[in-house]
């Protein structure tokens, strides 16, 4: 299994300290904001020909492990 999430970084000097990838400026968010529009993988490479396809499912599987968090009932 490959380790995706290596290729998350998180760096308070860059980009406010949003997770990017690699370390590049390129934020999850911007890539995410891309899939929610419609733009295919294929597309995405295209537009960001330094994303590689193992960068789009290290966002994907970011954002899945930031949303999967216990909910605690009071």
């Amino acid at each position: 299994m490959r380790n995706l999430q290596s290729r998350i970084t998180i760096n308070p000097e860059q980009c406010g300290g949003r997770p990017c990838i690699r370390g590049m400026r390129i934020r999850v968010v911007d890539v995410l904001d891309l899939l929610a529009q419609g733009l295919t993988t294929e597309q995405i490479l295209e537009e960001m020909p330094d994303l590689e396809q193992d960068d789009i499912y290290a966002v994907l599987q970011f954002a899945a492990r930031r949303l999967d968090h216990p909910v605690l009932a009071a």
